[in-house]
């Protein structure tokens, strides 16, 4: 039990290293996440927001990227992710899709609300109808769209995933 909790406070360490070693280095905030696979680090991320000019490049999605090059797999679903901080939105949709098993992270969205990367305003956003967003969405050509998924649906040799 006690080898466990060492070997968890190890990959977390190492996540909160990467956070700030990347944002002093000026890759972007203060973010760093490890993807861990029985017990092996598998791939490390860092927010590279800023270096990139990516607005997607957290730490979290940058770490899932690479593990999924690694493993050559969508599906990490025997994967653990250690993360400085806790997950925002986007991160969470990735890590959902990716289906990683547990997360642990360090700070909390508190936490980094109050250092000034606050992300409540997008599950606020996510509450409102489309027409009553900061950013208005208007659905258009529902007919047309409908074709792929028409299509999809009819695929044989399709992966679902």
């Amino acid at each position: 039990m006690e080898a466990d909790i060492n070997l968890k406070n190890r990959f977390m360490r190492e996540a909160l290293q990467l956070s700030e070693e990347k944002m002093l280095e000026g890759f972007g905030g203060p973010f760093g996440a490890v993807v861990v696979r029985q017990g092996n680090v598998i791939a490390r991320g860092y927010n590279n927001v800023l270096a990139s000019q990516d607005p997607t490049a957290h730490a979290e999605v940058d770490a899932l990227r690479k593990a999924a090059q690694v493993l050559k797999t969508h599906d990490l679903s025997d994967c653990e992710l250690y993360t400085s901080c806790e997950p925002c939105p986007m991160c969470l949709g990735a890590i959902y899709w990716a289906r990683i098993k547990k997360v642990y992270y360090g700070n909390t969205h508190l936490d980094a609300a109050r250092v000034g990367f606050d992300d409540s305003f997008i599950y606020e956003e996510m509450k409102k109808p489309h027409e009553e967003r900061q950013i208005p969405m208007e659905q258009i050509l529902p007919g047309e769209a409908a074709k792929a998924f028409e299509i999809w649906e009819q695929l044989e040799n399709k992966k679902m995933y």
